[in-house]
């Protein structure tokens, strides 16, 4: 028997053959252990733990995803406040290139000055950062061919991450067809509609390598969410939470979603769209009440 020590991990090797077997055989095997020790040591921060503690009393949130150029901060700040009132669970900030700087920073103070719901970075890319977030997303984009989207990005924006001290979300991101702005910056290979254990195998791969979150991403603007059989796919081969963004245009999506196994729906060009204030609130209180009606018709 051998010991195996990393900080406060030890791991303790058992050999049972006589036989003189190299070291580097065991090496993966010594590798997946020590990594899910590690992940196991990570103490999730105060807004997933809220999460956690939500989806256990209700199995549907909705987060609103404000995307900082689409409006001005004083007008984020309104819709935060509708948004809180409305019955929304948190705000998604970011989600294109634009979402950055001044802007990003003065947003989110806004939001914040008005609504007591957590906010989390929802990045288009390292720039969109700011030390007034609650969390980011910190995205994997897993079906990506380009390594700067699955640990370039990532590796970059650790150490500013890290001195600004905003929670992290280890967060698988999957982009499902038709992917738009998102699938071509990032490169995806795209998951075909009609193939839902591949967006399956991409979520569990990124549980066993330590995400605390999965989302299935059609694309802003997508004129439809992931199928209803992808949901349930994926969500049955996980145990962490899942988010379903992009297309979640109408209420009937919303409870669709919630329904087929998704734990939160992030919408956002569906409120967009809304012409005043009023019809913000009638919009979100009607996606609420979809998302409250899927949960409760799936347990």
């Amino acid at each position: 028997m051998g010991v195996l020590k990393f900080g406060k991990i030890s791991i303790f090797v058992f050999c049972f053959s006589k036989k003189t077997i190299p070291f580097y055989t065991h090496f993966p095997r010594i590798f997946a252990a020590v990594f899910g020790a590690i992940v196991k040591l990570m103490k999730p921060g105060k807004v997933y733990s809220k999460l956690i503690a939500q989806l256990k009393e209700e199995a549907g949130q909705l987060f609103l995803v404000v995307d900082p150029p689409n409006q001005a901060p004083e007008q984020a700040g309104k819709i935060a406040k509708i948004a809180e009132k409305a019955g929304a669970n948190a705000i998604a900030v970011g989600g294109s290139l634009g979402a950055q700087g001044k802007l990003l920073d003065d947003t989110i103070l806004e939001m914040k000055r008005s609504s007591s719901l957590p906010v989390i970075l929802f990045p288009g890319n390292v720039a969109t950062l700011s030390e007034f977030a609650d969390a980011v997303y910190f995205m994997t984009m897993m079906n990506s061919n380009d390594p700067y989207y699955i640990s370039g990005a990532q590796t970059v924006a650790s150490f500013p991450i890290k001195r600004m001290g905003i929670e992290v979300i280890p967060t698988s991101y999957i982009i499902v067809k038709p992917g738009r702005a998102v699938g071509f910056m990032g490169r995806a290979q795209l998951i075909p509609r009609n193939l839902p254990y591949l967006a399956a195998a991409n979520a569990l791969a990124g549980e066993y390598m330590g995400s605390k979150l999965v989302i299935l991403e059609s694309g802003g603007g997508a004129p439809q969410p992931v199928p209803k059989e992808m949901i349930s796919y994926t969500k049955k081969s996980i145990e962490i939470p899942l988010l379903i963004a992009g297309g979640v245009r109408t209420p009937r999506f919303a409870y669709d979603c919630i329904f087929s196994g998704a734990d939160v729906v992030q919408v956002g060009s569906a409120i967009e769209s809304a012409k005043s204030g009023k019809e913000i609130e009638s919009r979100l209180k009607k996606m609420v009440s979809a998302v409250r009606r899927g949960a409760k018709a799936k347990q």
